[in-house]
């Protein structure tokens, strides 16, 4: 830019769909950006990381959780035009389950998040944070599709 202003550019954001049967862990946001809406674990991608090292540190940095199993889901593209700031973001969502089926969640970061519960995937709380339930009232379903070729 000519007046050397720079001009917004978009952040990638990493979350992760972290099961348990039917169920997926949520928080309750603490954040300028969807505050007091449901959402998934998740955050910022930093320089050099992969999405799936982006997963599991985020994830334990807000959680206490260790991943198993994660792998890529989906990417969303979303504009936050009406917050009062707005954000461009490109989201890469993950999903993973717990290395450890008896851990706990425990709320790491209480400035960012209200806590931590276990969901049923066709009765989520409301409100969620909206590139989720846009993706929930599309008909997205998070939990892999039985191989059909292996019996399952």
């Amino acid at each position: 830019m000519e007046n050397g202003a720079s001009s917004p550019v978009p952040r990638v954001g990493v979350v992760v769909f972290l099961l348990r049967g039917k169920t997926v862990l949520l928080g309750r946001r603490r954040s300028s950006i969807g505050d007091s809406t449901f959402a998934l674990p998740g955050g910022h991608l930093e320089f050099g990381e992969g999405f799936e090292e982006c997963a599991a540190r985020e994830l334990k940095e807000e959680t206490g959780l260790d991943l198993d199993k994660i792998e890529f889901v989906t990417v969303t593209n979303n504009l936050f035009l009406d917050e009062p700031k707005p954000a461009h973001y490109v989201t890469i969502f993950m999903r993973a389950v717990l290395k450890d089926p008896d851990q706990v969640p425990q709320t790491v970061e209480p400035d960012k998040c209200d806590g931590w519960g276990w969901y049923e995937w066709d009765d989520l709380p409301k409100p969620l944070f909206w590139p989720l339930e846009k993706m929930v009232q599309s008909g997205f379903s998070p939990f892999p599709i039985p191989d059909s070729n292996s019996g399952q």
